[in-house]
C-alpha cells in the first residue's frame, strides 16, 4: 500500500530536528513528538526527517528511535537472536544484501498478515481456518526462500534444509507455523554469516 502523499519533498511531509532535539512538523507547523511519528507510519503517511542545522537526511536514525522506543514499552518484536545476528552482519561483506532480503521478507509477511485478518474476520463463528493458514504459511516460506536464493544460490539449499527441520505436526497450529518460519529465518541468517566467514 503506498503512503499518503502530503506537500513537502516528493510529496512527502518534511520534519526538521533542531539541535534541542525537537520535531517541526513544516506541514502543520506544529511540533511533534517520536509517538506522533509513529501514528503517522501507521496511517503510512510518508515522511522525511532532515536535521535543522545541518539539512542531513537523518530519517533513517529517527525511525530507528521509534522502535527503541517501542521496545522500551514492552512491545517487543525483535528477538534478542534475531538483534545478535543482525549486529554481526554489520561490516560483513553480505552486509549490502541483508536490507533488500529484510525487506522482501517483511513485505511477503505484511502480505500474509492481511490474508490472516480476512481469514480470522470471515471465521467469526469460532471456526478457525487452520488449513488456510497452513497453506499461507507454506506459501510465506517458499517465498522466502525464494528471496534468499535470489542473493546466494549456495543458501537456498540451507534454507530448504532449515524448513524440513520443522515438523508437519504441528501444521495444524498456526502459531507453530509463525514459529517456524521465525526460527527458519534465523538459521538462514546464521548460514549467510557462516559462508562468509568461511570466506
Amino acid at each position: 500500500m503506498p503512503s499518503k502523499k502530503q506537500p513537502g519533498v516528493d510529496g512527502r511531509v518534511v520534519i526538521k530536528k533542531y539541535a534541542n532535539r525537537r520535531l517541526y512538523n513544516t506541514a502543520t507547523s506544529s511540533y511533534v513528538t517520536l509517538d506522533d511519528l509513529s501514528g503517522m507510519v501507521r496511517s503510512d503517511i510518508d515522511f522525511v526527517v532532515y536535521d535543522a542545522k545541518s539539512g542531513e537526511d537523518i530519517t533513517r536514525s529517527v525511525l530507528t528511535q521509534i522502535i527503541v522506543e517501542e521496545e522500551s514499552k514492552g512491545h517487543n518484536l525483535l528477538p534478542i537472536g534475531f538483534l545478535r545476528q543482525l549486529i554481526g552482519m554489520y561490516g560483513d561483506s553480505l552486509q549490502e544484501l541483508v536490507p533488500k532480503y529484510l525487506e522482501h521478507s517483511m513485505e511477503s509477511f505484511i502480505d500474509n498478515q492481511e490474508q490472516m485478518r480476512e481469514y480470522m474476520t470471515e471465521a467469526f463463528d469460532g471456526m478457525f481456518p487452520f488449513g488456510s493458514l497452513e497453506d499461507l504459511s507454506q506459501q510465506n516460506m517458499a517465498m522466502m526462500k525464494q528471496a534468499l536464493a535470489m542473493f546466494n544460490p549456495y543458501q537456498a539449499a540451507a534454507a530448504a534444509k532449515a524448513a524440513d527441520k520443522n515438523p508437519a505436526s504441528g501444521a495444524a497450529d498456526p502459531f507453530a507455523l509463525m514459529q517456524a518460519q521465525i526460527d527458519a529465518l534465523q538459521e538462514q541468517m546464521q548460514a549467510l554469516a557462516g559462508l562468509n566467514r568461511k570466506k
